[in-house]
């Protein structure tokens, strides 16, 4: 049976203490979502996983599959299944034997390990390669077998921890529909390990974000995507054109002034604000339209994408928050009647409500109703 997992002020400290690498983490998840960390490399998301698992000790607070504390209960005893980034099935064993493996383990009879096997092939779809050994699978094959394995037995919670990230560009799109598909089919609580944004949008009911072990912002994939909690979520989350600019209250209307003095007006920001305050302006590329006014920009480079056509531009001096930082406008071909060359000049408005606006320090949304998570 699926359970909700809750982790409660965690803390995960290496080399006798003296390296914290989780803090102190609280999390719910709830029973039978799939639930994604994400985050880059080093952030604490696979440590927490392994915390989850049973691989790791806990020196400090607690977790719960429902009610029951696991945090002394042995990796074995926890009733989790696992995939991993590498497969781990046994190159030796025939598909169906993989499979069955951990039913053989929990002393099914060989007519119970039959009919469960037979069942999740079918669910995994690779139930016409069950005499095959590893060596003659796919990448994306080996991926369902091990996928199977872990959910033949009917575990409480599966993990999974970059299972994707071995396999090319166009098996990875696949196995990730394959992946959710099969998750919504089982309907097991699913903890998810990725540093890919798109993968993560693409499965996940909910995800963590996650920097130097505090998560960021938990939400659906479009509410995280669309009002991030800070700049660091902004930019990992997608891609976002970072303006440094001041807010101008006037008249009871609220309106952000470019550092080049082209303003908008802005109808949910918070309450709070103070005119002439420093706000940094946070613009998807997909949120700029050309006009006739609006912030001067010039062409340096042109990617076509079928789709669409990506263009990497730049804004004047003292416009952007890090001159360094690359700044995109994306053009939807359905909808463009004129292309753009390198060294065109154009101007680009940002949909105002669409955009995000953050403190001068990037750490607080100025959005309404969106803030970091605690």
């Amino acid at each position: 049976m699926s359970v909700a997992i809750h982790v409660n002020k965690v803390v995960k400290k290496y080399d006798n203490g003296k390296i914290t690498i989780i803090p102190g983490l609280s999390v719910d998840i709830k029973n039978g979502e799939f639930f994604t960390l994400l985050g880059p490399s080093g952030c604490g998301k696979t440590t927490l996983l392994r915390m989850i698992a049973g691989f790791n000790s806990i020196e400090g607070g607690e977790i719960h599959f429902d009610d029951q504390v696991i945090n002394d209960i042995p990796a074995h005893q926890r009733n989790i299944g696992m995939v991993f980034q590498n497969y781990a099935i046994f190159p030796h064993l025939t598909v169906q034997q993989n499979i069955e493996y951990g039913l053989k383990l929990r002393k099914y009879s060989k007519a119970e390990r039959q009919k469960k096997t037979d069942e999740m092939m079918k669910v995994v779809k690779i139930d016409q390669y069950k005499e095959r050994l590893p060596e003659k699978l796919s990448g994306g094959q080996q991926q369902r077998v091990a996928l199977a394995r872990a959910i033949v037995i009917r575990p409480s919670v599966l993990l999974m921890d970059e299972p994707l990230s071995n396999l090319d560009a166009k098996l990875r799109v696949d196995m990730r529909t394959a992946i959710r598909d099969i998750q919504k089919n089982v309907g097991i609580t699913t903890v998810y390990v990725t540093h890919d944004q798109e993968e993560a949008l693409a499965i996940s009911d909910r995800i963590a974000v996650m920097k130097d072990g505090v998560i960021q912002q938990v939400g659906n994939p479009r509410d995280i995507y669309s009002h991030p909690a800070n700049t660091f979520v902004s930019s990992f989350i997608g891609h976002s054109n970072f303006f440094t600019g001041t807010i101008r209250i006037q008249a009871n209307e609220t309106r952000i002034v470019f550092n080049d003095g082209y303003e908008i007006l802005v109808h949910n920001l918070v309450d709070d604000l103070i005119d002439g305050q420093s706000v940094i302006i946070a613009v998807r590329p997909e949120q700029f339209s050309v006009a006739e006014r609006g912030l001067e920009a010039t062409i340096r480079k042109s990617t076509f994408l079928g789709q669409y056509i990506n263009y990497g531009v730049t804004f004047h001096d003292g416009m952007t928050m890090d001159a360094d930082l690359s700044c995109e406008f994306v053009q939807d071909l359905g909808q463009a009647s004129l292309f753009y060359e390198i060294d065109d000049k154009l101007y680009l408005t940002p949909n105002p409500n669409k955009i995000n606006v953050f403190t001068e320090d990037g750490e607080r949304s100025l959005i309404k109703g969106v803030r970091k998570y605690d």
